[in-house]
């Protein structure tokens, strides 16, 4: 039996905490998709811990972790989360397993995005210039090479063909920056990758599920960021729905049971991109100050606004999202007025439906207003004490979607978590 977790929104949606959470019911906890983008905030022992590649379930010692065969891998990066990891007295070389068919980012690759951001001037997507897209380019190219390259003798010369590839594109840029520094610490890091547990994904991973454990499919960024079906060309560069899980984890749809959406009390986005609800006023300022709306993995600000009950609804259809964890409802504590859209205003016509290339439409969103409860809720235990005007909130969200808001989190930590 697999259960999904994934993000419903454009990310940073509080994914990290809520696998965190999960997890402890599960025996694997596997990531499906995305790279070093997807910054998963968790807070251990009161201290706070950024994940960008290795599963959220690391910090339960009986629980095994693996990364997929969707994810492209910064092998920097991940020596450096190991490394945090430890820091925490965990022993990750114990339970922590990389798919052999897991894309390999390499040098070249973060150069490519850096340049190719750059040549768009104004038209630039927002990308966090990690290499992402360019490495999911050679995996769909075939030029890519996986980390189960790393256990051939001729894996340096295969680096070069690709090396010398990339550099020729890179020349067309006029790209001139020096990366041989990035190159040895890619190579030390690839060293280390080597120490750890390598293993043939898809059967290490349908081997546990025939066994009878219980796998939990965690998902990076959010829906409204697949490559297919989220704001294009605004999108990162894999499928970050549940659709992605199979094609990630080389599992076959009937093992799929429930799929636990996440989405803010509010909505966020970090970069270019359509964003209907959007607000540029004091209670943009108030959500992104108070919710401390600054992206884990860059620092970015994030665009904040009210939520966006029509993308909510297409996120749900397109994921077959079967329950509901709000997150952050503790950041709206302070207002007196809430609002949620549930219709878009499109050339005159209102609808309840995502368009076509909506960066290309002057939508304008049709809000419903609520009070607010003015109230804080990270002093309740339990849904029945929460206040009747978030009640009021979470009753039409739940008739709006049809899917039900079953956990809503009222702060940061670990076990802050209320079930209606």
């Amino acid at each position: 039996m697999v259960d999904v977790i994934l993000g419903l929104q454009w990310g940073d949606e509080g994914k990290g905490k809520i696998v965190d959470y999960f997890a402890k019911d599960y025996d694997v906890i596997a990531r499906f998709q995305g790279g070093p983008n997807a910054g998963h905030t968790l807070y251990v022992n009161d201290k706070k811990i950024v994940l960008h590649q290795i599963p959220s379930g690391i910090f339960h010692e009986d629980k095994t972790n693996l990364v997929g065969a969707g994810v492209v891998l910064d092998a920097v990066t991940l020596k450096r989360e190991c490394d945090s990891v430890a820091a925490f007295g965990v022993d990750y070389r114990k339970n922590l397993f990389i798919s052999e068919r897991t894309n390999l980012i390499l040098p070249t690759h973060r150069a490519l995005d850096k340049a190719s951001e750059l040549a768009k001037g104004t038209d630039k997507i927002g990308s966090t210039l990690k290499g992402i897209g360019p490495a999911y380019m050679d995996k769909t190219g075939r030029n890519a090479l996986r980390v189960g390259d790393l256990l051939d003798k001729n894996f340096t010369t295969q680096y070069i063909k690709l090396r010398l590839k990339h550099q020729r594109l890179l020349d067309s840029f006029n790209f001139q920056e020096d990366i041989s520094a990035w190159e040895e610490e890619f190579f030390e890091a690839i060293d280390f990758l080597r120490s750890l547990k390598i293993v043939n994904g898809e059967y290490f991973l349908n081997d546990k599920i025939s066994a009878g454990n219980k796998v939990l499919a965690e998902g990076a960024q959010g829906s409204m960021l697949d490559v297919d079906f989220g704001t294009f060309p605004f999108v990162t560069s894999s499928s970050t729905i549940t659709a992605g899980v199979c094609s990630g984890l080389g599992i076959a749809p009937q093992k799929i049971k429930e799929v636990i959406g996440i989405t803010k009390a509010y909505c966020t986005r970090v970069g270019s991109g359509p964003f209907p609800t959007e607000l540029m006023d004091e209670t943009g300022d108030f959500l992104r100050n108070t919710g401390n709306e600054f992206g884990s993995t860059t620092g970015r600000p994030r665009r904040c606004g009210w939520i966006d009950l029509v993308a909510l609804q297409f996120a749900c259809m397109i994921n077959g999202v079967t329950q509901i964890v709000m997150t952050k409802a503790d950041i709206l504590d302070g207002l007196k007025e809430l609002k949620v859209c549930n219709s878009y205003k499109i050339n005159g016509e209102e609808t309840d439906r995502i368009p076509f290339q909506m960066n290309k439409l002057d939508i304008e969103p049709i809000y419903k207003s609520f009070e607010g409860w003015n109230t804080d809720i990270q002093a309740f235990a339990n849904y029945e004490a929460m206040p009747s005007q978030m009640k009021n909130y979470i009753n039409y969200l739940n008739e709006f979607i049809k899917v039900p808001v079953k956990y809503i989190s009222n702060g940061p930590g670990r076990d802050q978590l209320i079930i209606t």
